[in-house]
């Protein structure tokens, strides 16, 4: 059984829905952000950079989002093209852009004062970072327009979770630009999302992280049983 380190309404999130989906059996382990769980010891052995999630795993500890995900679909031959298959490459290149490209966008974003540097301008830092992240998804809205088959509202995959994720919490943070992203700009991506949370496994995880309903169109702040999302 897989062991999933977690706090609700974090990159763990995807992790979690990518587990549904492949409907393996896993254990949600708590890393209470309000105590700084992640910087202690036990979970630093896990994962030393102290982000969350890790993935537990008969072979070892795993950490960084897109490295499980694609572990994982390849460990159980779904939810992206696999090995030898000819879309595999346009599979990937997509992954590591939302990985290394937005992701790392949004962090920047969400972070924004932590990451302009010491007497930087942090709204300017923020408005140039949200720029940013506008044309990585009006990219990805191209993308999506054409309906590959492992980024289609018709079929759920890896990068349709992580993409429906980061869309939820670039309209949530940082809370002073509440509703800086109009997901009506990038409607093949707002297909994909809208299908997304209408699947069993969101709807499942929006109960256990207390996400509420429409966790990726039009998304509230969440109220989680246990631990914080910040």
């Amino acid at each position: 059984m897989y062991v999933l380190h977690y706090a609700p309404d974090n990159a763990s999130l995807i992790v979690r829905l990518a587990l549904m989906e492949l409907d393996q059996p896993h254990r949600a382990v708590l890393v209470d952000r309000r105590v700084r769980a992640q910087d202690g010891a036990a979970y630093r052995r896990l994962n030393p950079n102290g982000l969350i999630p890790a993935l537990e795993t008969p072979e070892g500890a795993l950490f960084e989002t897109g490295a499980i995900l694609l572990w994982l679909s390849e460990r159980h031959g779904a939810l992206a093209p696999q090995p030898g298959d000819p879309a595999r490459g346009d599979f990937l290149k997509w992954l590591f852009f939302v990985s290394n490209t937005l992701h790392a966008d949004a962090r920047l974003a969400f972070y924004a004062d932590r990451h302009a540097g010491q007497g930087a301008d942090v709204a300017a830092f923020l408005a140039a970072t949200q720029d940013r992240i506008a044309g990585h998804l009006a990219l990805l809205d191209a993308m999506a327009a054409t309906r590959p088959a492992w980024f289609s509202p018709d079929v759920p995959s890896v990068l349709t979770l992580y993409v429906s994720c980061l869309l939820r919490w670039l309209a949530l943070y940082p809370a002073e630009t509440l509703g800086w992203l109009d997901l009506a700009r990038y409607p093949a991506l707002h297909a994909v999302a809208a299908a997304t949370e209408r699947r069993p496994s969101a709807r499942q995880a929006a109960l256990i992280e207390g996400l509420g309903d429409t966790i990726f169109t039009a998304p509230s702040y969440a109220c989680p049983p246990e631990g914080s999302a910040t």
